[in-house]
């Protein structure tokens, strides 16, 4: 193994960054101008279906499945390989350049949100769904989102990363990240042992940001690295994200904004509900 030796000053290097590194820089700001669509619905949701777009569509249908029909939205692909994230008009949405990036027309003035876990805030809150009114279960609720936040850069930007995406495959990082994306199911598992949800008896936004990241991780979906990481051995994270995994909103939601995979599976836009019928992949015979 050669070892490195950084440099006094990094300097960026493009071809370095692997397989994602035209989609990676040192700086911030639109890269092009173009403005971003506008639909009919009081909610405008820019995403691309990976875990932090699922949290958001799988609200969102989680929602509309109770009849609250103010919750209707459109939702436009953001295609982050093209570079569709530094657009201006994604930028003006979120300056940090990821996905999802929400618009909230519902009221007099348009609101922006940025960053999943914001989002899903502002959802839950809005719609006083799936999110506790109780102090010490909101609490509860609040500190399972915020792990969340907090814990899945390790396993994306980390595990995910170095496992699946590096143009080379070294041990220290794999197994650094390995290490903690493992301690992280255990934690899960520990806490799933005795509740059929994360903050308790009732489903909630939490379980809908970790689920995106860690349920699918288990069931097989995220860096074919499941059995790499034994994921069957932690039980009760599997029982829970089978069951969440069975929801038709959760179905439904992990569609929306999808452009890989099973053509059956992949809505790039949604803007109805009867998209879902007739607007995949499979039926309108469009490349993905």
């Amino acid at each position: 193994m050669i070892e490195y030796t950084p440099p006094k000053v990094w300097t960026w290097d493009a071809e370095n960054g692997g397989q994602f590194a035209n989609i990676n820089r040192p700086v911030a700001g639109a890269t092009h101008d173009k403005d971003l669509p506008v639909g009919k619905h009081p909610f405008q949701l820019y995403s691309l279906a990976t875990p932090n777009g699922v949290k958001v569509t799988v609200l969102f249908e989680e929602l509309l499945a109770l009849g609250i029909e103010k919750a209707e939205y459109d939702a436009w692909i953001i295609r982050i390989g093209d570079g569709d994230q530094f657009g201006s008009g994604f930028v003006e949405v979120n300056p940090n350049s990821k996905i999802p990036a929400l618009v909230d027309r519902s009221g007099d003035t348009p609101i922006r949100v940025f960053e999943s876990g914001a989002i899903l805030l502002h959802l839950a809150e809005k719609f006083g769904r799936f999110l506790p009114t109780d102090p010490g279960a909101r609490a509860e609720t609040l500190s399972w989102l915020f792990w969340q936040m907090g814990s899945a850069p390790y396993l994306g930007g980390g595990f995910g990363h170095f496992y699946a995406y590096a143009p080379e495959k070294f041990e220290y990082p794999i197994n650094r990240f390995a290490m903690e994306t493992k301690r992280q199911l255990d934690v899960l598992d520990r806490q799933l042992a005795e509740r059929d949800f994360i903050a308790g008896t009732d489903y909630t936004i939490a379980d809908i940001a970790i689920w995106s990241w860690y349920g699918q991780l288990v069931l097989g979906r995220l860096y074919d690295a499941a059995e790499f990481l034994d994921v069957e051995s932690y039980k009760n994270v599997v029982r829970w994200a089978k069951a969440i995994d069975a929801r038709p909103a959760v179905q439904r939601g992990r569609m929306v904004n999808r452009s890989f995979g099973e053509p059956e599976m992949q809505l790039h836009e949604r803007h109805d509900a009867s998209d879902f019928d007739t607007m995949t992949q499979d039926k309108i015979g469009e490349d993905a």
